[in-house]
C-alpha cells in the first residue's frame, strides 16, 4: 500500500503573495505531491503551506521549497508577530498513512541533513526526530529567535544538527520535526486579564499545567492534569479521522490508491484569505 506523509512547512512571509506563489510553484511542479492548503497571515508575516504525498517526493518538494524561501526571504528585514529564526521557520513531516512515525523521523533526519549541506542552513531537530531530549521543545530550539542567533549558534548549546554554526544572516536557521497532527486554537476573550487568558491557556495545552509541590493547589493542578490525560488519550479517536480526512483529500484511501483530479478531491489549491485560526502552526 502506498505510503502518504504530510509537509507544513511555515515560511517568514505573509504579506508579499508574490514571493509566497513562487515558493508554493517549487511544491507543485514535483510529481507525487499534492499542496493542499496555502494560509498567509499578514499580522505575523507568515504563511503556513500544506501539501501530502509519498514520502520521497515530499521530501524533494520540501527541499525546493526551503531552497527557493532561502533566496527570496531576507531577515534581516523581517518584523512580525509570530515567534521566527528563520526564511523556513519550521518544516515538520506527519505520517498520515501506511507508515509509522519511526520511519517518518528518518525522512525528517534525511531532509535536514541535506538543508545544512546543500543550502548552508542551520538546521535544528524537533518533536520526534530530535537528537536531543530537550529539542522535542521546538521553543527551546527557537529560543532567541532570529535576533538571538548568532550569539546562540557561538555556544555548545546551541550547535545545529546539521549545516554549519555560523551565523547564516539571510536565511536564519530552520527546524525540522517529525510530529502527529498539530491543532491550534484562537479564542476572542472579554477580557484584558493576562491572568485569565493565561489559565485558559494551561488547561488546553499539551503539556497541561505544571504542578508546584507544596502549593496548596498542587493537588488541583495534578487532577486537572490527569482530566488532561485522559482527553489526550480520548484523542487517538480524533487522530484517526484526522488521518482518514487527509487521505480522502489526497485521493488515497483503503480502496483507492491513486491521485485524481483536484478538482474531484476538494483540494484548496489557492490562497487562503483572510483571519481564522490558524489550524496547523508550529509556534506553541
Amino acid at each position: 500500500m502506498k505510503k502518504l506523509i504530510e509537509c507544513v512547512p511555515n515560511f517568514s512571509e505573509g504579506r508579499d503573495l508574490s514571493v509566497i506563489k513562487q515558493i508554493t510553484d517549487e511544491i507543485e511542479k514535483i510529481e507525487g505531491v499534492k499542496l493542499l492548503d496555502v494560509d498567509p497571515g499578514a499580522a505575523t508575516n507568515r504563511t503556513v503551506v500544506t501539501f501530502v504525498g509519498t514520502p520521497d517526493e515530499v521530501i524533494e518538494a520540501a527541499f525546493q521549497a526551503v531552497k527557493k524561501a532561502g533566496q527570496l526571504i531576507d531577515m534581516r528585514q523581517h518584523h512580525g508577530a509570530h515567534p521566527r529564526f528563520g526564511a523556513t521557520d519550521v518544516c515538520p513531516l506527519v505520517p498520515v498513512a501506511n507508515i509509522t512515525m519511526e520511519e517518518t523521523v528518518e525522512y525528517a533526519r534525511k531532509l535536514a541533513k541535506r538543508i545544512g549541506e546543500e543550502l548552508g542552513i542551520s538546521v535544528y531537530c524537533y518533536e520526534s526526530a530530535a537528537f536531543d531530549p530537550k529539542r522535542r521543545n521546538l521553543a527551546y530550539c527557537r529560543a532567541g529567535e532570529y535576533e538571538g542567533l548568532k550569539e546562540k549558534l557561538a555556544t555548545p548549546e546551541g550547535k545545529p544538527d546539521f549545516g554549519p554554526a555560523e551565523f547564516n544572516a539571510f536565511s536564519g536557521a530552520t527546524a525540522v520535526g517529525a510530529r502527529d497532527f498539530l491543532v491550534a486554537i484562537n479564542y476572542n476573550l472579554n477580557t484584558t486579564s493576562t491572568r485569565r487568558a493565561n489559565a485558559i491557556a494551561f488547561d488546553v495545552r499539551e503539556k497541561g499545567r505544571p504542578a508546584r509541590e507544596g502549593d496548596g493547589q498542587a493537588a488541583q493542578r495534578r487532577e486537572r492534569q490527569a482530566g488532561h490525560d485522559s482527553r489526550h488519550a480520548q484523542g487517538d479517536e480524533s487522530h484517526r479521522l484526522v488521518h482518514r480526512g487527509i487521505r480522502h483529500r489526497a485521493g488515497v484511501d483503503e480502496h483507492h490508491e491513486h491521485f485524481p483530479d483536484a478538482g474531484a478531491c476538494g483540494l484548496r489549491r489557492g490562497f487562503r484569505q483572510g483571519g481564522g485560526a490558524r489550524r496547523t502552526r508550529d509556534g506553541r
